[in-house]
């Protein structure tokens, strides 16, 4: 099996991974962020990170946790297809000689290429699954009519081209480079470095799977510590309607969030998120690992 069909598989085994473990911290972090602000002297609809949860399972049931799963789920090959595949065909070219390890500088290239593929997949795909996990408050905030709520992603795929066209469903382009880009260029920058501080040099090929586990968790932190305020714009501008748009772009939604709520504002729903992150991506690194290790 060549080298690309083996990124493709470990790949979408570590997504799959991921979005098992982190679908519902991230469906929560989702509700936090575009829960509309509240009037003046009235109370946000969740109260934090816990209520957000008490409130969706006694709405939806536990499966509410798990909204808008089938967009990622559907498209997780293609996903890390991009990511894995890109990234070790950067690492082919940054190598000094076949074989040798990279630093950790040049996988910071390496997850910045990934990132920039990637974001192209990544846009369609988180705005089908915010605009599903955003949904319910939206309309008991009367953004949207409850009778009109989509019943799946490919519903909402087609609503959303109905009022926008294909183009609708890059929406949110920009910010989405501007997380998967950065994010991905630290994330496997600090999985690289952390990985090889314990090696005590560059060969890591004899860590375990709790080294792997704590280097996969430290990265993730890493990545949503960096980039959270700019998922925050992006997730507003993906849920904002097409037609009476409060938003013009992503420096108008950034300007907006901090001129109502202030710079914390950006930070909505950064506990689950950063409660997601340390298991989801741990999970993504050893399944990738494994896998990977397992084929050769």
């Amino acid at each position: 099996m060549g080298d690309i069909a083996k990124d493709l598989t470990a790949g979408t085994v570590g997504g799959i991974a991921n979005l098992v473990v982190g679908h519902p911290f991230d469906t929560i972090k989702v509700k936090l962020q575009s829960q509309p602000c509240p009037a003046p002297g009235q109370l946000p609809k969740y109260a934090g990170a816990l209520d957000a949860v008490k409130q969706t399972v006694a709405a939806e049931g536990p499966r509410g946790l798990y909204k808008g799963m089938g967009a990622p789920l559907a498209t997780v090959a293609a996903f890390n297809a991009l990511l894995f595949t890109v990234r070790g065909q950067m690492e082919t070219l940054l190598r000094s000689e076949p074989g040798a390890p990279l630093t950790v500088n040049q996988q910071v290239v390496a997850g910045a290429g990934a990132g920039l593929a990637v974001s192209f997949l990544a846009c369609p795909t988180e705005l089908i699954k915010c605009r599903l996990q955003a949904q319910s408050s939206l309309a008991e905030a009367g953004a949207i009519s409850a009778a009109a709520l989509p019943k799946g992603p490919m519903d909402v795929a087609k609503h959303v081209m109905k009022d926008a066209g294909l183009k609708g469903l890059f929406k949110g382009l920009v910010p989405t480079m501007g997380r998967e880009i950065p994010g991905n260029a630290i994330m496997f920058g600090v999985y690289e470095a952390v990985k090889q501080y314990m090696a005590g040099g560059p060969d890591t090929s004899n860590l375990g799977q709790g080294s792997l586990i704590l280097a996969g968790g430290l990265a993730g932190g890493a990545l949503w510590l960096t980039v959270y305020p700019t998922d925050v714009v992006k997730s507003v501008i993906q849920v904002d309607d097409y037609k009476k748009p409060r938003y013009s772009g992503s420096i108008d939604a950034l300007k907006k969030i901090v001129a109502a709520e202030g710079v914390k504002g950006l930070y909505k729903g950064f506990g689950p998120a950063m409660a997601r992150s340390v298991p989801a991506n741990a999970a993504t690194f050893v399944a990738y690992e494994i896998t990977r290790s397992a084929m050769g």
